[in-house]
């Protein structure tokens, strides 16, 4: 249940990206201000999970996701009444990026129902739910061939149902910690954590590389390999599907050896990509290759992260610390589709945004590699001792 809201969520999270073109022809956008429509609400998703989390923790995952899932029904439906005004569509995809909090929701509920040697695998195969972004790139524009409201009121509908089945079938775990301590305070105590913000800066290239890609991939193609709005937004959600596959393994990997070298690896093989993509090879077989196997580093590293987290992090901060570390990898897929836009209305090409995306990611490797490699569980908060849900010895 949680994935399927998960999926369903960053559909409508990221509903507009897939018809930016066409929005930009009909309400003459620069490339700029397509790129400003699309980041908005993924910017508001990220910093959005940073309270979502820790109302999680306090509130648990069987009111919260219900509740966020009717909530984002709101703007889903307005995206109808407000697009033919640009100013009207920035405001409504503010209120969109309620859909990309969910991310902060179901991550402690998924992490307080499986034994630590579990659960990278199982967050991993939560964060499949990311795939919603594949969907959307790959039903949203042909949905809106057949009516150009069709795509919102089908999510609409979506999100309704399962908003009630979710209110009935999610289960919070029954000894779980409830913190007693103010919003304010968790949060508070949660940034204190050295490791939060060394997550945070990793999962900022890992899985900001996938949302940046996921909103603005549709653009690039259409723009530097010159393929139509349809087709552009197919092959978008094949980079999205490779992300998908590939987070649960990176989760399993890390089951088995140490998340750091996983992720260490993982982006290893992103920065080399990103050099071959920056030198612009044809779309078929170069620039399709580099972009698959970038879509597979991507999410193995994102998967790889966050079974670092479930390790490192006390069960009750797990909510709080997962607002803050996905509030950064959000924000690390906000800034980047404003600079690629940027970029390519200044020079009229998209190698320098590739070879920063390089740096990034050699950077994090080495960083997880050389610092997070000794970083072990017993260092930030004891294993949790074991009950009958964890552990079958007595």
């Amino acid at each position: 249940m949680a994935t399927i809201g998960f999926t369903l969520t960053f559909w409508a999270w990221d509903l507009i990206a897939p018809i930016a073109s066409w929005y930009g022809d009909r309400l003459e956008l620069s490339s700029f201000e397509q790129s400003l429509l699309v980041a908005v609400p993924v910017l508001v998703g990220s910093l959005g999970r940073i309270p979502a989390g820790a109302l999680t923790d306090r509130y648990g995952a069987k009111l919260m996701f219900p509740l966020v899932s009717a909530l984002t029904i709101v703007p889903v439906l307005l995206l109808i009444v407000v697009k033919d005004s640009y100013g009207l569509m920035l405001a409504v995809g503010f209120l969109l990026g309620l859909g990309g909090t969910t991310f902060a929701i179901g991550i402690p509920l998924v992490n307080s129902w499986f034994p630590p040697a579990k659960r990278g695998l199982a967050l991993g195969v939560f964060g499949m739910g990311m795939g919603g972004v594949a969907l959307s790139g790959y039903f949203t524009p042909r949905i809106a061939k057949h009516g150009e409201n069709l795509p919102f009121i089908v999510v609409a509908i979506a999100l309704a149902v399962y908003a009630v089945l979710a209110a009935f079938l999610i289960t919070d775990r029954p000894d779980r910690p409830v913190p007693t301590a103010s919003l304010g305070t968790r949060l508070r105590s949660a940034a204190r954590l050295r490791v939060t913000w060394e997550l945070s800066a990793l999962y900022a290239i890992g899985f900001g590389g996938i949302v940046a890609f996921g909103v603005y991939l549709p653009t690039y193609l259409k723009t530097w390999y010159e393929l139509d709005p349809t087709d552009a937004g197919t092959k978008a959600a094949g980079f999205a599907l490779v992300t998908v596959v590939f987070r649960p393994i990176g989760g399993w990997l890390s089951d088995r050896i140490h998340p750091a070298l996983v992720t260490a690896v993982a982006l290893g093989v992103v920065a080399l990509l990103a050099i071959v993509q920056a030198f612009d090879p044809p779309l078929y077989p170069g620039g399709t290759t580099a972009l698959l196997i970038m879509a597979a580093g991507l999410g193995t590293a994102s998967g790889s992260v966050f079974a670092l987290v479930s390790q490192v992090t006390p069960q009750a901060k797990v909510g709080s610390v997962t607002g803050i570390v996905g509030a950064m990898g959000g924000l690390g897929g906000f800034l980047p589709p404003l600079v690629m836009g940027a970029i390519y209305s200044a020079k009229g090409s998209y190698s320098i945004g590739f070879m920063l995306l390089s740096d990034l990611a050699l950077a994090g490797c080495v960083y997880a590699y050389g610092r997070m490699r000794g970083i072990r569980p017993t260092e930030e908060t004891p294993s949790p001792a074991p009950t009958d849900l964890t552990s079958s010895r007595p």
